[in-house]
């Protein structure tokens, strides 16, 4: 293969969010694809759509298309065909609420039943979302590991809110679905972490902002 071919090798992958409303879902997304983080809850009604461009290991651009669907969906007529070809699959909770955590079990529940009639189902991340609030968890460690043991899921802990590894899970997903394996240094460089929070926007301020260490800083391309 040529220089330029390699140059020119492009792939598309659907990323479905799920997950209780509350949990997460849409400020992961908006962190991902516009590196931003919204203050405000304001519920998704049905589903949103991103799209974002990576690039993995050997040179290969990977367009994803993220779809972040509501948390009120659960029961819906439409939650199947929205998760139907998928090839990855984000379960996103907040590890401040053990109710979002336990109702894991239906949203995977909804994965499989939406594939049940394709001969491959999409590779699963469990995402316990708000780290950056470790100090008031209450799904212990534990029971995020066995849940993915049991059901053979990705484990991932992110930050919407600072961008701690949030780069890194659909990275992570990505390469697992394309079966290309990520080195340490390219995991360690995808971990974003932004701690700049400017209360008072008066130049003073601004000029004061302090940029986060360099340990955990890194460039998404």
């Amino acid at each position: 293969m040529s220089d330029s071919e390699e140059e020119i090798q492009e792939r598309q992958l659907k990323i479905v969010l799920l997950g209780d409303g509350a949990s997460g879902k849409t400020s992961l997304a908006i962190r991902f694809a516009q590196e931003a983080f919204g203050k405000q809850y304001k519920q998704t009604i049905g589903l949103d759509f991103f799209l974002k461009r990576i690039t993995l290991p050997g040179n290969l651009n990977v367009t994803l298309q993220v779809w972040d669907i509501g948390g009120q969906t659960i029961g819906g007529k439409m939650l199947d065909k929205y998760i139907y070809g998928a090839q990855g699959v984000l379960l996103v909770y907040d590890i401040t609420n053990s109710q979002s955590f336990e109702n894991l079990e239906d949203w995977l529940s909804m994965v499989r039943k939406a594939n049940e009639e394709s001969d491959v189902q999409p590779a699963i991340s469990l995402i316990g979302n708000k780290i950056d609030l470790e100090h008031m968890r209450t799904v212990k460690m534990e029971k995020h590991q066995r849940f993915c043991q049991e059901n053979g899921l990705v484990s991932q802990f992110v930050s919407a809110k600072t961008g701690d590894s949030v780069f890194l899970c659909f990275q992570r997903l990505a390469a697992e679905i394309l079966g290309i394996k990520l080195n340490k240094a390219e995991m360690e460089q995808s971990q974003q972490v932004v701690k700049a929070d400017i209360v008072n926007y008066s130049q003073e301020s601004v000029a004061r902002a302090v940029n986060p260490p360099r340990s955990s800083m890194c460039v998404i391309q």
